[in-house]
């Protein structure tokens, strides 16, 4: 068992040190796709062409709530973790403090001591203005390390965390904006080396920004109504470096584009359906025989040289094969939510990634219960397709504590 956690751990080092450079060739028949997959030349598949970054632990999901409706919550009714979600959410809250703890294990039927931690929560100052604060902590847990001939060379356990502060305001009745800053640690294997290059840890600074919209919708019956909208881009922040080297690595940079419908059938029935859309917002990697590969001759690709602003601008028409490429980047989540008198919740969604960015596809199912200011929150996660996912078959839990120490005046915005 070390000795595999040793060779995750060295090919996770590997993947950050090192730049990754796309494994596609030009289509020798000249048609679309013109970058395809080594040895489909005779039916030509697109190529597999993901986007690496460091730090990818910041995309995970980290609460059972959101994780059971297929990793939505952009829009969703306000709990804590939309620290992570959609800080802007944190404005339109109707109590007052509210924490979250959150555990989630990593390669449950592998491994033992690897896992996701989160807490965070929100104060509300007035009816205007939130705070709010992020603790994630990823663990990889004891690893033995081992140098190039497989010998032992020492226990180590890396990990990476990150800690976020927010500030979200209401501009108007239905809408609201929020910042966020944040820090992040990753020590994956600091003091060790791969031949020659010595490891470091990796430090960053990030923002994030956010925006919400929420207004009532009229329908023909009875029915209470409202729509949600919410648009964030998370992690723009400074690239990284595990060692010395000139080259640095984007962190997760993450557009996300959310909608909720929610409708109250009565006093005891309520039931939201929402849909997110994400993106990363850095550069795709091109093939070395691509004639953008490296324009100025210093060996070094020129995506790996783009600024982060400049990363996140060309992200949207950089991909090798065209504009069909960059639709591929985009991952899609959809999931249903549904509450009887406001303490008993069930949950479904479904997550979509494309074959050739991550092939990620999975149904999640989940469950709630709230008891005057705690609520507990379960999810389930089932792989729909081939690709072994790290959550596949796995429980994970959320803890929740409202509280509604002051009431505020609304009609006094």
């Amino acid at each position: 068992m070390n000795r595999f956690k040793s060779i995750i751990s060295f090919l996770f080092v590997l993947w950050t040190v090192y730049p990754i450079y796309s494994q596609c060739i030009r289509n020798p028949s000249g048609d679309s796709p013109m970058w395809i997959q080594p040895g489909s030349e005779g039916n030509p598949e697109a190529c597999v062409n993901a986007l690496p970054t460091s730090m990818p632990f910041l995309l995970i999901a980290p609460d059972a709530r959101s994780a059971g409706m297929g990793d939505v919550g952009i829009a969703t009714d306000v709990d804590a973790n939309k620290m992570h979600h959609n800080q802007s959410m944190l404005a339109f809250s109707n109590q007052n403090v509210s924490i979250s703890a959150t555990y989630t294990p990593w390669l449950q039927s592998l491994l033992n001591d690897v896992y996701l931690a989160y807490l965070s929560g929100y104060y509300k100052l007035d009816a205007l203005q939130t705070v709010g604060l992020g603790l994630r902590y990823f663990s990889y847990g004891t690893i033995n390390f081992t140098d190039d001939s497989g010998a032992d060379i020492g226990l180590g356990q890396p990990y990476e965390m990150e800690f976020n502060l927010a500030y979200a305001r209401k501009l108007s009745e239905r809408l609201s904006a929020a910042l966020g800053a944040k820090y992040l640690y990753s020590n994956l294997a600091a003091g060790q080396s791969i031949g020659n290059t010595v490891i470091n840890a990796a430090t960053s600074v990030a923002a994030d920004i956010s925006l919400t919209y929420n207004t009532p919708l009229n329908m023909a019956s009875a029915l209470s109504s409202d729509l949600t909208i919410g648009l964030t881009i998370n992690n723009i922040g400074s690239k990284v470096s595990y060692t010395q080297s000139a080259i640095k690595n984007n962190i997760p940079t993450n557009f996300n584009l959310g909608g909720a419908w929610k409708v109250e059938f009565d006093s005891y029935n309520r039931l939201t359906v929402g849909l997110d859309l994400h993106k990363l917002l850095v550069p795709t990697p091109i093939p070395p025989d691509h004639p953008n590969y490296d324009l100025n001759t210093n060996n070094i690709p020129d995506y790996l040289e783009k600024s982060v602003v400049s990363g996140i601008f060309s992200s949207f028409g950089d991909a090798p094969n065209g504009f069909s490429e960059e639709l591929q980047e985009f991952q899609w989540s959809l999931g249903a939510e549904y509450w009887y008198n406001d303490q008993f919740a069930v949950r479904a969604g479904y997550f979509n990634e494309a074959r050739t960015k991550g092939n990620r596809q999975y149904l999640t199912f989940g469950a709630g219960i709230k008891y005057n200011v705690y609520g507990l929150n379960f999810s389930y996660l089932l792989a729909t397709n081939a690709q072994n996912n790290p959550l596949n078959n796995t429980f994970r839990f959320s803890m929740i504590f409202d509280i509604n120490a002051l009431d505020y005046d609304e009609d006094q915005n």
